[in-house]
């Protein structure tokens, strides 16, 4: 249950982080277009792709972790045989899982705090329909690490689930992690 739920919660994330990644890229060319040609900084465009990227990365990092996209050091998981392996993959999943559920917990903490604070330079711009302009909370941006640490913590627990079922003798029985369309290096 847990492999079909992060099958689609994750799709769903790779595709929303890609179209922040695009829309942070046209930002940014907005920005060099407006201060070097037309001599005139835009003041909303680089906290814009702040936010942006904050939530790109919120929400790619779990579908990474998820195919072991992160960088790792697997010298001694491959020496050790199958069982081994598969005991030290466990352990280090759980003392994984330990870290982020402090992670989100703290995540947690900054999103309260950004309730107090607005964005120097985002808001919602309701002037345009004859209402006031409404500032944008930076909890809005900090929800993104809280969300990301979340997700990872799902990825997390599917990934002990896994390593236990590798342990017991029943890999045969795991369906495989699929792909997402998404650029890694090799």
């Amino acid at each position: 249950m847990l492999h079909w739920i992060n099958n689609r919660l994750l799709a769903v994330g790779v595709v929303i982080a890609s179209t922040a990644l695009a829309i942070m890229v046209l930002a940014i060319l907005l920005q060099v277009f407006f201060r070097y040609v037309l001599n005139n900084a835009l003041p909303w465009p680089e906290e814009a792709a702040r936010f942006l990227m904050l939530w790109m990365t919120g929400l790619a990092a779990p579908a990474a972790y998820r195919r072991g996209g992160f960088v790792a050091i697997d010298m001694l998981e491959y020496a050790l045989p199958r069982r081994g392996a598969a005991a030290l993959s466990l352990v280090l999943l759980i003392v994984s899982f330990a870290v982020l559920a402090v992670a989100v917990q703290l995540g947690w903490n900054h999103v309260g705090s950004g309730w107090l604070f607005n964005s120097s330079s985002l808001k919602l711009p309701l002037d345009l329909i004859g209402l006031q302009a409404v500032r944008i909370k930076l909890a809005w941006m900090y929800m993104s690490i809280f969300a990301g640490f979340v997700l990872l913590t799902v990825v997390n627990i599917e990934l002990i689930l896994r390593a236990l079922l590798r342990l017991l003798g029943h890999e045969d029985n795991l369906a495989p992690i699929p792909g997402v369309p998404m650029a890694e290096a090799e």
